[in-house]
């Protein structure tokens, strides 16, 4: 097979007609586009699949970020932070004033190594933020706990990617002080945009509250500061009709994830996302490991010359220019992320994808490495 059998994208959202139905019924009621009970709802069913308390819902998961940290009155001092990572979880800890050091990572699930972020902790450092990366859980989350614990500062989990994913049948986000999910387009579970706060805390549910409705109470005074982080009745209705088939999609996904490591094995070039036996993944990306850099450049090249999109999801934080020229980090300072970067490949994965998607994909990069 020389051509796809269709185009193929790179990620592409889940949908049916219950989502399509679910706004509907907002937009028909023509009023409560914003604080309608689909909010309420929606935050209660996210915090219990994350194993929490109480759901703050967000436009965006960035915005929960900024929020959290805000709510937690870190606005000085520092966080530790992965910088294999989208750029927004270090771009809060910019935002509210604080100054982000970076810890490197370990290879098994690409998370926080906890030793490199004990090594980073000072007297200045005011929390912890790894993330769970591609739908897994960071494998020493509960080693970098009890580091939390230890030293009197918070854990926060940018746990964007991971809703559903569990670590020793412990749901994600239910490890820190608070965690943020992700509702972007290409996620598990998605809303095109949005983003939750998880926490068993009340004061920090209240707080964030304020924060994300221009610091404005329940009796419409205006106590403190905030931003216009509100997400919309239309959104929740959608995420509500997205959380009933969250089970449907995760199944979905690890059967998809564990044909292509199947067919995949043969090829003694690449390393698979098989997790350990005590991960639940959830695969929100499917990504290979190559040699180096050259075979990274040269496997993208040719499976977009095949009609096969890839994407070097993440190049370093702490090497982008603004981070190497405001605040001085520089090649060799996290020598296992720097390693990682230049070996992952994201290759298509979303349900969108059928047996000979997958077959067409298993073939091109069967292909290349024969060649």
């Amino acid at each position: 097979m020389s051509n796809p059998p269709k185009k193929i994208w790179l990620f592409k959202s889940y949908s049916d007609q219950n989502d399509i139905n679910a706004v509907k019924r907002v937009l028909e009621r023509g009023t409560m586009w914003i604080n309608g009970p689909e909010i309420e709802e929606f935050e209660e069913r996210i915090a219990k699949h994350a194993g929490k308390k109480y759901g703050i819902s967000f436009n965006s998961g960035t915005s929960g970020l900024h929020a959290n940290l805000l709510a937690h009155e870190i606005r000085n001092g520092e966080v530790i932070v992965p910088s294999y990572t989208f750029v927004a979880t270090v771009n809060a800890v910019v935002t509210v004033g604080a100054k982000p050091v970076f810890a490197d990572i370990e290879d098994t699930s690409i998370g926080l190594d906890s030793k490199d972020v004990k090594r980073k902790i000072t007297k200045k450092t005011r929390a912890i933020m790894p993330i769970h990366f591609a739908g897994d859980v960071c494998q020493e989350i509960g080693e970098l706990k009890r580091i939390s614990d230890e030293n009197n500062i918070p854990l926060f989990e940018d746990a964007a990617h991971s809703i559903g994913a569990k670590l020793e049948n412990k749901p994600a986000g239910s490890f820190g002080d608070s965690a943020i999910f992700s509702f972007c387009f290409n996620k598990i579970l998605t809303t095109g945009e949005g983003g939750m706060v998880v926490t068993d805390s009340e004061e920090l549910r209240n707080k964030l509250k304020l924060i994300r409705s221009h610091g404005r109470n329940s009796q419409g005074e205006y106590v403190t500061y905030g931003f216009n982080f509100r997400m919309s009745s239309m959104t929740a209705a959608l995420g509500l009709s997205q959380v009933d088939k969250l089970d449907f999609i995760i199944s979905r996904r690890r059967e998809m994830a564990s044909y292509l490591n199947r067919n995949l094995s043969s090829i003694k070039e690449i390393s698979l996302p098989i997790p350990p036996k005590n991960h639940y993944c959830v695969f929100q990306l499917y990504n290979i490991l190559v040699k180096n850099k050259k075979a990274q450049n040269a496997l993208k090249k040719f499976l977009e010359e095949k009609g096969i999109p890839t994407r070097i999801t993440y190049n370093p934080v702490h090497l982008t220019p603004y981070y190497r020229d405001e605040w001085g980090w520089k090649e060799g300072d996290l020598p296992v992320t720097e390693a990682i970067s230049e070996r992952v490949l994201t290759l298509p994965f979303h349900l969108d994808l059928d047996k000979a998607d997958l077959d067409y994909i298993i073939k091109q990069v069967k292909d290349f490495f024969r060649e």
